[in-house]
């Protein structure tokens, strides 16, 4: 039984991690409240349960000297963008503070490195189908701190604007059919989720209908043809793809893809060391999602390659490489350069991009960074690195592979995180190990959401 809702009115006084205000009930614990900012004298709805304490915004009594109007209606709602209500220089300061508290203010840190335009800057955004039990149907975003609920998105302003009348259309040739949203816990349904993304230099750009692999629930071909007629009344040309998304207990995802309609891949540009490098990115591809101001963090992790050398580095490593991006920008730097990347897909994609741009003092390693690194250091006529890159997942620096940094011993490391929690406990065992951190530089690449990334130069 649901307990009865409370109306309390709190101060907001910091961020939780995620990026929500946190204010103290009467009885002395924290609760947590979406789009408030601190500062912020708010009242909320508040239901007593176990655990951490949640409250909904109803007013904003006295507003935060921090608060500014924000662009979007859906804010309030929305689980996207946690801060677009606080001022953007505001913002910038919380990600600088959280890096240092990563830290624990040991080190100096550079002033963080702004996005010019903090709206319109992703190039890829995931929208979800759901529907609940009256089959009302909803093609958006999750809703804050009540996933996996959605809600109708009319507009977002992190994306090109097409993409909210791209999913205009999608839902609207959704409503005119018979197909249901996924449900994971029955394996029923067929709608998961739909992909849009766009090359920002070139402006080309894709759609991918994201299905269940249930065969029972497969769409018709008359299906996939009026989803391909609503987007190209949208916006054409434009690529156009399926993905059936085919999930077994006790087997191994599998992914499908099926081409229908438009170019096979995208091309996108990026500008890096003073050069253009074209990347061709297919439906399943990673690239950067905000691959203007990827540029600066590359260029800003690529002047720090030549840290703590008298001269040009002869072999360079760059370690969870992905599709080659950070490794092809590397080969002006250094005489050779080694990328490892664990997706067979994303150095297949790199390998052919390193054909598409010419350069031929690039090689790539498929497979595990520890494992690779552990078979390199072994192999005959071994020559360790003189610098390497590293740009691991959010869990940070897996143990092989912070094993294998500290037997190879490179003279400079360049550690690029989107977590400075795990990289802070990453880079103190390489300070164990005999390293300096010599700069620690915080860049903005997700405005209005609580994420940074952050790259360090550590010397030997």
């Amino acid at each position: 039984m649901r307990s009865v809702p409370e109306f309390i009115e709190l101060s907001i006084q910091k961020l939780s991690p995620k990026g929500y205000g946190i204010g103290v009930l009467p009885q002395g614990k924290e609760i947590e409240v979406a789009h408030s900012v601190p500062g912020d004298h708010v009242r909320v709805e508040w239901r007593k349960k176990k655990g951490a304490q949640k409250g909904r915004l109803l007013d904003i009594l006295v507003p935060s000297s921090e608060r500014v109007q924000p662009k979007c209606p859906h804010v309030g709602v929305c689980g996207g963008c946690s801060w677009q209500q606080m001022d953007y220089k505001a913002q910038l300061q919380e990600k600088e503070r959280r890096v240092d508290a990563a830290f624990g203010g040991l080190y100096p840190i550079s002033a963080i490195i702004p996005c010019e335009d903090p709206y319109g800057y992703r190039n890829k955004m995931e929208f979800s189908f759901s529907q609940n039990r009256g089959g009302m149907r909803y093609l958006g975003l999750m809703i804050a701190q009540a996933e996996p609920y959605v809600f109708n998105v009319t507009e977002c302003h992190l994306g090109p604007s097409w993409f909210a009348s791209a999913v205009a259309a999608v839902r609207a040739w959704w409503e005119g059919g018979a197909l249901n949203a996924y449900y994971p816990p029955q394996d029923t349904g067929t709608l998961r989720y739909l992909t849009l993304r766009e090359a920002f230099r070139t402006g080309q750009k894709m759609a991918v209908l994201n299905v269940s692999g249930n065969p029972e629930f497969a769409p018709s071909r008359a299906d996939l043809d009026a989803f391909v007629v609503a987007l190209r009344t949208i916006v054409d040309p434009i690529s156009l793809f399926l993905r059936v998304h085919q999930t077994k207990k006790g087997r191994p995802t599998q992914f499908y893809e099926m081409h229908l309609y438009g170019d096979d891949h995208l091309v996108e540009e990026m500008h890096l060391a003073g050069e253009k490098l074209s990347f061709k990115v297919s439906p399943i591809s990673f690239f950067q999602p905000n691959p203007l101001q990827a540029e600066k963090l590359y260029d800003a992790a690529l002047q720090m390659l030549t840290v703590g050398h008298t001269c040009r580095p002869k072999l360079v490593y760059d370690l969870y490489c992905g599709t080659g991006t950070l490794s092809m920008a590397a080969a002006k730097y250094a005489d050779r350069v080694v990328g490892i990347e664990l997706s067979p897909e994303a150095v297949l994609d790199a390998e052919e991009n390193l054909k598409r741009n010419r350069i031929g003092n690039v090689s790539f390693y498929q497979g595990d960074v520890g494992e690779v690194t552990a078979r390199l250091r072994q192999s005959p006529g071994f020559s360790p690195p003189d610098a390497v890159i590293v740009d691991p997942p959010r869990a940070g620096l897996d143990p092989q592979a912070l094993q294998s940094l500290k037997m190879i011993l490179p003279k400079t490391i360049v550690y690029i995180s989107c977590n400075p929690l795990t990289q802070a406990q990453n880079i103190a065992e390489l300070v164990e190990a005999g390293y300096r951190l010599t700069s620690l530089q915080p860049i903005d690449q997700f405005p209005h959401t609580y994420h940074i990334e952050t790259i360090a130069c550590l010397v030997r």
